[in-house]
C-alpha cells in the first residue's frame, strides 16, 4: 500500500502512541531515539543503543517520558524529510499563522550525548509548544528537577537521577505542571531558538554549550561524505542508499556492534506476547551485514566487524553465543516491565533476550560464510583470525548433529532445521574453501568428508519427494521462507528444480497479500501463542530468488510491492500488516534493510542492461 494510502491513524492505538512507520530515526552512532510525526521524541536510550530508555512512551504514553516540540496549533500539517544523505530530520509545519521548521539531530563524532531540536519560523507568527517528561530507568523514576545556570551562564533545566543527568537548555525554559515541564512561546519569521538535551553522569562537570550551527555542519557533512563512499547500483539506489544508510546509523561508533534495530518490544504480533528486545548484536545479522558492506564498497567498516567479532567470540568455541552486547558483552538476562503498558496494548514489555542461550546451529555458517567474502575481497588474515576459524570449525564438527532453536529463535522443542544444517554445511564448505582456495591450512579432508556427508543428509531427511520441496524440520510437510537462503550460501542453483519445487511451496503455503511469512505459526513449532505477519527480509529473499532464477517480471513486481512497506522516510520494520496497512516489530531492522539491499543487488545482477 503507497504511504499516501495508508490509514494515518490505527483504531486500536491507546491515546498517544503514534504508528510505528510514523516514527523517525535519528542517530549518532552510539545511540538512536525515535521521533513521531507530531514532534515528540517518544524513544530515546542514552548514552547507548542499549541503555534504559529516558524516553518510553513509544512503550507506554507520555507520563513515560517524551519530548514533544511543535506548533501549539493542533491543526497544524507537517511534511518531513531527512536532510540529503543524513540522519538530520527536518519537519516543516504549516499553520493559519505562518510555517515553522524544526529540525532534529543528534550530533556525530563529539564524544557527547545530545539532542538538538532547533525551531525557527520561515513565515508569519507561529506560537511554538514544548513538553519535556524526563522519566529514566523505562519510565520508572521520577529525577529531581531544577532550574540551573550552565558553565556559558546560560540557563538551563537539570533533571538529575541517581547516575544520570539531563540538562535541557536553549529557548524559554519549561515550566512545572503535574510533574511535566511545559512552555509555549511565539516565534516570528526570522528568529529561531536553537533547544538542545545532554546527557551526561551525574558525578561529573556540567558539559559547555555546544555550537550547534557547527555541529550541524559538521553531522550532515560526516553522514554524506560515509555516503558518497558507496555506489548504491542501478536499481531502486534510493532506497538501497537510504539501507546503507540505516547499518551505520544502528553500528556503534567505538566497538562496531551492529545492533538488530533501535527498539525493544514493538509487536510482530498487536495485543499479543511476540515482543522482543533486538537492541543487542546477533553474528548472524552483523555478518550478513558484513557482506553487503563489501559489496558496496565499504572495506574499512568490514574490518570493523570482523574485530569486533573476533574480540566478541574469543575464546572456548564451545562458548559462543548467537548475539552479544556491543562490546560484546555476554549477560544478556531477559526481564519484563510490567508498569509499561506495551505498545498497542502488547505485554510483556521484554528487555535482556532470553534466546542469548539457546543454540542455533546455523550462526557459525553465517559467520564462516561472511569470513571467507571478506577473505576473497582481500580481507587479509592474520596470527588471530585465521586459528579461530579453525576453533570454530572444530566446534561444528564436534557438535555437527545436534539438534537446535533454527534461525526463528524457537521456543518450543529442539529440531533438526533443514536451514540449520545446511548451514553446518556452508560452515565446512568454507573451510575446504579456505585450504584449497585461500592457502589456509587446515585437514581439508575430513572437513571435506563431513560436509558431503551433512549434504547427504538434508538431501534424504530435508527433501519431501512427494510435494518436491525442501522442509521447515526433518521429517515435516511445512516449510519456512530461511529456505530461500539455500541458493545464497551455494546449497544449490537458484533455478535448480529441488529450489523452484521448494519455491512454489513456499508460494502456495506463506504468501499472505502478496508478502512472505517466516513459517506457518499452525503447528506450534516456536512454543508461542498468536500469529505473526509478513516478514519483510523473507520477503525481499523471495526477490532475490526469482531474480536469479530467471522470474525477472516476477522480482520486479515483488520488489516494488516490498519496498512499498517502507515509510515516508524509508525506513523498514520487521513486519508488515497487511491488513492494517502498517509496519509491525522493532524498527528499523537491520535484517530487513539487508535484504531489501541483496535484493536490489540480485536485480541489478540479473536485469539485461538495456532495460535498467
Amino acid at each position: 500500500m503507497p504511504p499516501e494510502d495508508r490509514p494515518t491513524a490505527a483504531p486500536d492505538l491507546p491515546g498517544g502512541q503514534s504508528r510505528i512507520e510514523d516514527h523517525a530515526l535519528l542517530s549518532d552512532c552510539h545511540s538512536a531515539a525515535l521521533v513521531s510525526r507530531d514532534g515528540s521524541v517518544d524513544w530515546l536510550c542514552l548514552p547507548r543503543y542499549d541503555s534504559a530508555a529516558v524516553f518510553a512512551a513509544l512503550l507506554g504514553d507520555p507520563s513515560h517520558g517524551r519530548w514533544q516540540l511543535r506548533p501549539a496549533d493542533d491543526a497544524a500539517t507537517s511534511q518531513r524529510r531527512y536532510v540529503g544523505d543524513s540522519f538530520v530530520l527536518e519537519t516543516t509545519w504549516t499553520t493559519e499563522t505562518g510555517v515553522l521548521r524544526v529540525t532534529d539531530l543528534m550530533p556525530t563524532n563529539d564524544d557527547r550525548a545530545d539532542v538538538v531540536r532547533r525551531v525557527e519560523t520561515l513565515e508569519g507568527v507561529v506560537r511554538v509548544r514544548q513538553e519535556l517528561v524526563v522519566r529514566p530507568q523505562y519510565g520508572t523514576v521520577v529525577p529531581w528537577v531544577r532550574r540551573v545556570t550552565d558553565p556559558d551562564g546560560l540557563d538551563g533545566l537539570l533533571a538529575v537521577a541517581g547516575p544520570d543527568a539531563y540538562l535541557l537548555r536553549g529557548g524559554p525554559m519549561p515550566t512545572p505542571v503535574d510533574h511535566r515541564h511545559v512552555g509555549e512561546w511565539d516565534l516570528a519569521a526570522g528568529e529561531r531558538h536553537d533547544v538542545s538535551l545532554t546527557w551526561y553522569r551525574s558525578y561529573r562537570d556540567m558539559p559547555r554549550r555546544l555550537d550547534v550551527q557547527e555541529r550541524l555542519t559538521a553531522t550532515l557533512a560526516w553522514w554524506q561524505d560515509w555516503a558518497d563512499r558507496a555506489d548504491p547500483g542501478h536499481h531502486h539506489p534510493a532506497a538501497v542508499q537510504r539501507s546503507l544508510l540505516v547499518l551505520r546509523a544502528l553500528t556503534h561508533a567505538d566497538t562496531g556492534g551492529i545492533v538488530a534495530a533501535a527498539t525493544t518490544s514493538l509487536p510482530e504480533d498487536f495485543g499479543g506476547e511476540r515482543n522482543w528486545d533486538y537492541r543487542y548484536v546477533w553474528l548472524r545479522d552483523a555478518a550478513l551485514t558484513l557482506e553487503a558492506l563489501l559489496t558496496h564498497g565499504y572495506r574499512e567498516e568490514a574490518e570493523g566487524w570482523r574485530r569486533w567479532l573476533l574480540r566478541a567470540v574469543a575464546g572456548d568455541p564451545a562458548d559462543v553465543q548467537i548475539m552479544y552486547g556491543l562490546a560484546g558483552e555476554r549477560e544478556l538476562p531477559e526481564r519484563e516491565l510490567p508498569h509499561l503498558p506495551g505498545y498497542a496494548g502488547s505485554l510483556p514489555v521484554r528487555v535482556g533476550n532470553g534466546a542469548v542461550d539457546q543454540y542455533q546451529a546455523d550462526v557459525l555458517g553465517e559467520v564462516l560464510v561472511a569470513l571467507d567474502r571478506a577473505r576473497r575481497e582481500g580481507v587479509a588474515e592474520d596470527e588471530f583470525s585465521w586459528p579461530l576459524q579453525r576453533a570454530l570449525l572444530g566446534y561444528v564438527e564436534e557438535h555437527w548433529d545436534r539438534r537446535d532453536h533454527g534461525i526463528w529463535e524457537m521456543r518450543g522443542d529442539l529440531q533438526h532445521f533443514t536451514h540449520s544444517r545446511v548451514m553446518v554445511w556452508a560452515a565446512l564448505d568454507r573451510g575446504v574453501r579456505a585450504v584449497q582456495e585461500g592457502g589456509m591450512d587446515g585437514p581439508v579432508e575430513r572437513w571435506a568428508a563431513l560436509r558431503d556427508r551433512v549434504r547427504a543428509e538434508v538431501e534424504e531427511h530435508g527433501w519431501d519427494a512427494e510435494r518436491g520441496t525442501y522442509t521447515q524440520v526433518y521429517g515435516s510437510t511445512h516449510v519456512d521462507a530461511s529456505l530461500l537462503m539455500l541458493p545464497q550460501v551455494g546449497f544449490l542453483a537458484a533455478d535448480d528444480p529441488r529450489m523452484l519445487g521448494t519455491v512454489a511451496a513456499i508460494e502456495a503455503d506463506l504468501l499472505r497479500d502478496g508478502l512472505v511469512l517466516r513459517y506457518d505459526t499452525g503447528p506450534g513449532l516456536d512454543g508461542l501463542a498468536g500469529d505473526e505477519h509478513p516478514f519483510l527480509a523473507c520477503t525481499f529473499w523471495l526477490v532475490e530468488q526469482h531474480a536469479r532464477s530467471g522470474r525477472l517480471g516476477d522480482a520486479h513486481a515483488l520488489m516494488e510491492r516490498a519496498l512499498a512497506c517502507s515509510s515516508d522516510l524509508g525506513l523498514l520494520s520487521e513486519e508488515y500488516d497487511t491488513r492494517a496497512g502498517r509496519q509491525a516489530g522493532n524498527v528499523p531492522q537491520a535484517l530487513s534493510h539487508l535484504a531489501l539491499v541483496r535484493a536490489a543487488d540480485a536485480l541489478a545482477d540479473c536485469t539485461p542492461e538495456a532495460s535498467r
